[in-house]
């Protein structure tokens, strides 16, 4: 198992496949959002041409209305990595979504289920009110967290208060499970910050060119998780008449910019995770620099 793990827009989709059809390799995705059917557009999934070319699996295949989360991603994945090795290739993690590279990595701490009253209670809350009560309960980890994502503020108080200590505490601890690799070995890749967010913004034009707003329209309503996906509430207000295309356009390129950022700040604490700067070498010399790291950690 190797992994190549990287911001979005980054370019890891076209260099994932070279590098698959160099070693051999099969890709499994660690995209929290790439993983649904039907929002390929929305999400930069990689596209039918690119996905004939090497065997791509959780990418496309969850329904947009069910459930996903980081438990099931591991067990999933898993059990492609055995299927994948068992037929002697290797398997080549490729995504964003540093909690699910984490899960597979290290394991997944043992925390607390979901508790029906608290949630209810919880739902009640306005945005400010979840922000103000999980700053109290968790100041470390309310620096951490995407403070405008009800969601997930929902899920950290939850754990929070069931749990009896922080939810970035146990967050930190990873020792539910045996990790998958040990240690676990790749490249996480980067741009000057001036090329990604060049990259991000021709992205979302290229999204909007290509019929987003229709793939939205079409996908229907989605579940909690796929609809925290960026752009799928932007473009919904759009098709509700609440914002501007402009307006909506602009507010998923400020999102994804800061998404990048936040991804970056997972995906280098990883300290066995090479570092590689895409901006200053060419295609072949990022490829070949990516074989070389998978030789020496014996992964090729």
């Amino acid at each position: 198992m190797f992994f190549l793990l990287g911001p979005t827009a980054v370019g890891k989709s076209e260099i994932a496949v070279d590098v698959a059809l160099r070693t051999g390799a099969a890709i499994v995705g660690a995209d929290a959002f790439q993983v649904y059917a039907g929002v390929e557009l929305l999400t930069a999934a990689p596209d039918a041409e690119t996905r004939a070319k090497v065997p791509h699996h959780l990418v496309g295949e969850i329904g947009i209305g069910e459930h996903f989360d980081a438990a099931r991603y591991r067990e999933m994945a898993l059990a492609r990595i055995r299927e994948i090795e068992d037929r002697g290739r290797r398997a080549l993690i490729v995504g964003g979504t540093g909690l699910y590279a984490r899960a597979l990595m290290h394991g997944l701490s043992d925390m607390p289920g979901s508790d029906e009253t608290v949630r209810e209670q919880l739902a009640e809350m306005t945005l400010a009110e979840l922000q103000e009560k999980y700053a109290a309960l968790d100041p470390a980890g309310m620096e951490r967290i995407d403070r405008h994502n009800r969601r997930r503020l929902v899920r950290a108080i939850e754990v929070s208060l069931l749990a009896g200590k922080p939810f970035s505490s146990l967050r930190a601890d990873w020792s539910g499970e045996p990790r998958a690799v040990s240690p676990a070995a790749g490249v996480v890749l980067d741009r000057d910050r001036d090329d990604l967010y060049a990259r991000i913004d021709a992205r979302v034009t290229r999204m909007f060119e290509h019929g987003a707003i229709e793939e939205v329209a079409r996908a229907g309503e989605a579940g909690p998780t796929a609809a925290q996906a960026i752009g799928y509430g932007e473009i919904r207000a759009h098709l509700a008449g609440t914002v501007t295309l402009e307006q909506c356009m602009s507010a998923i390129a400020r999102r994804t910019r800061r998404y990048a950022k936040r991804q970056l700040t997972w995906l280098r604490r990883e300290n066995t995770l090479t570092s590689i700067n895409l901006t200053h070498q060419s295609h072949s010399e990022v490829i070949n620099a990516i074989e070389q790291r998978m030789v020496e950690a014996g992964r090729v």
